[in-house]
């Protein structure tokens, strides 16, 4: 019995480490839960199951039959309630629960539920930091292999989602898409306190701070606090001395993009900020302000 639970404590202390997957793939940094899982995992290292089109090497049989169909085009499955068609039966039941609504996989943590478990896996890396995918050109790490693969982009400057109605391109689908709204004005983000609406969720979720009053992003080298990262980020350049924007025309340097705009305007001469009192333009909208501060300051508009 002492030798039993003497198994089961050195088996429990192997878990804390492994996150319960106590078994690991010799030819890459996986881990695996049961040892059956491994064997097939194997599988991938190995010409037992290759694609024949593009090289690839799968787990299983099944695994190999249902990557084919990327070649072929085939999509066997079809949904009930649209008629989109999938490759994959688990893609089929993935899509239904679009239309019932149902989110099987919940979160023991916070509570969140998803319709996928592959998205409640990614989710609990919120919670344990953990980032395995890894850039090899910087130290940087992320814990969605998509983001990983987003984020070489950067370094490659590759950028092969590109706009049809202008010639912009991304190194993202998600930022074309934002992005085609701008030509379309679509705007499907809604406030719920107010009318604004916005083309991107992101922004949306920004705005709700300005209802909330919520700042969770904070300065650790002063007391200040911002409701957007972004602000954050531009704010840290206070205490860094950081200015990126630096002007092609003369020496100045800015710590904000916003800030070389404007100053680009010495150089060109456009005056954007007409005084709706009098036949003034200024170049700036603080010059307009000052001006009808100090001129206008008791007269009214006709």
């Amino acid at each position: 019995m002492n030798a039993h639970r003497e198994r089961q404590r050195k088996s429990a202390h192997r878990e804390r480490h492994t996150g319960g997957k106590s078994y690991s793939c010799t030819q890459c940094e996986k881990r695996f839960i049961t040892q059956s899982y491994l064997i097939r995992h194997m599988n991938v290292h190995t010409s037992k199951y290759k694609c024949s089109e593009c090289g690839k090497c799968c787990q299983n049989y099944h695994a190999l039959t249902q990557h084919r169909r990327i070649h072929s085009g085939e999509k066997p499955f079809e949904c009930s309630d649209c008629n989109k068609r999938f490759t994959t039966t688990g893609q089929l039941v993935n899509h239904s629960r679009i239309h019932s609504g149902e989110k099987p996989y919940n979160c023991h943590v916070c509570k969140k539920a998803f319709s996928q478990s592959g998205n409640l896996h990614r989710h609990t890396r919120v919670h344990t930091g953990d980032k395995p995918y890894k850039c090899h050109v910087c130290d940087k790490a992320f814990s969605q292999s998509g983001t990983l693969t987003s984020h070489t982009r950067v370094h490659m400057g590759d950028k092969p989602y590109k706009c049809l109605l202008c010639d912009k391109a991304f190194s993202e689908s998600g930022s074309l898409t934002s992005h085609m709204r701008v030509h379309m004005g679509d705007k499907p983000y809604k406030c719920l306190l107010c009318d604004k609406a916005f083309s991107e969720s992101g922004t949306l979720t920004s705005h709700m701070r300005v209802h909330t009053g919520d700042k969770p992003y904070k300065c650790l080298l002063c007391d200040k606090a911002f409701s957007e990262s972004g602000s954050l980020y531009i704010h840290i350049r206070v205490h860094t001395g950081d200015k990126p924007y630096k002007c092609l025309l003369c020496d100045k340097a800015f710590s904000e993009s916003g800030s070389l705009y404007i100053h680009i305007r010495v150089h060109t001469g456009d005056k954007l900020y007409k005084c709706s009192l009098c036949d003034k333009t200024f170049n700036q909208s603080s010059y307009l302000q000052r001006h009808k501060r100090l001129v206008h300051s008791n007269r009214r508009p006709q």
